[in-house]
């Protein structure tokens, strides 16, 4: 086993996952990667530094509490205790306001289900050690609604409120709980989208990845309850 406590990196093969991961595996604890595709996983970690300890697991239902549970069980059984969570599992989706209920379900849960699952999983065995770092990644939309985004800011304000719950819940145990709350990600994906975009306040998933790693570190335990932008500022020219 492990001399340091596992961290969770759930959507680890995503484009901010990705480089979650990438950032957590500089330091020293075992990570804990938990994504849909198996295919992908294998890609990323095989791009992984020689050294690091790596528990994958592929298909979690991330809806369901058990299957959590079940993953986070396979995880103390490899490392001894699970230390953080990085949570970056969830989906977007835009309509009108009078047709927002076709996306509700889907956001409700893909954004907010999704992380109360493997929030309610994890909690127990960070309660039993007393420590404990949960990041989620909500977005902005989440404080304020734009145009067209009723179901997924809604769906993101209900990841807020659970993290705010949880880090008053479990404060006396140890465990922080935060958010961080990106604008717009500059990934491959979001540039075919939006070809004509200003991109200058875009964020690189690798700069996100820090401030996630930052909130699981020690010296991030000064945090917890926070909903933190990263928006990033435009360039500035010398």
């Amino acid at each position: 086993m492990s001399s340091s406590p596992a961290i969770i990196v759930t959507g680890a093969a995503g484009n901010l996952g990705a480089a979650v991961v990438r950032e957590l595996a500089r330091g020293s604890a075992p990570l804990v990667l938990m994504e849909r595709s198996a295919e992908k996983l294998e890609a990323l970690v095989a791009s992984l530094p020689a050294g690091v300890e790596v528990l994958s697991i592929a298909g979690t239902d991330m809806t369901s509490q058990e299957a959590c549970e079940a993953a986070v069980a396979r995880a103390i059984a490899k490392f001894g205790a699970v230390g953080g969570l990085a949570n970056t599992v969830g989906g977007f989706a835009m309509a009108p306001v009078a047709k927002a209920l076709a996306q509700w379900d889907a956001m409700l849960t893909g954004n907010a289900r999704t992380a109360l699952a493997i929030s309610a999983a994890v909690l127990p065995a960070m309660q039993a050690a007393r420590q404990g770092r949960i990041v989620h990644v909500a977005a902005l939309a989440g404080q304020k609604a734009s145009a067209g985004m009723a179901a997924y800011a809604a769906s993101k304000a209900a990841l807020l409120r659970l993290t705010e719950a949880i880090a008053e819940e479990y404060r006396k145990d140890g465990i922080t709980a935060n958010c961080v709350l990106p604008g717009v990600i500059d990934t491959p994906p979001n540039r075919a989208a939006m070809p004509k975009a200003d991109t200058s306040t875009w964020v690189a998933p690798e700069a996100i990845a820090r401030l996630i790693a930052f909130l699981l570190s020690a010296e991030g335990g000064v945090v917890t309850g926070g909903a933190i932008p990263a928006t990033g500022v435009p360039a500035v020219s010398a």
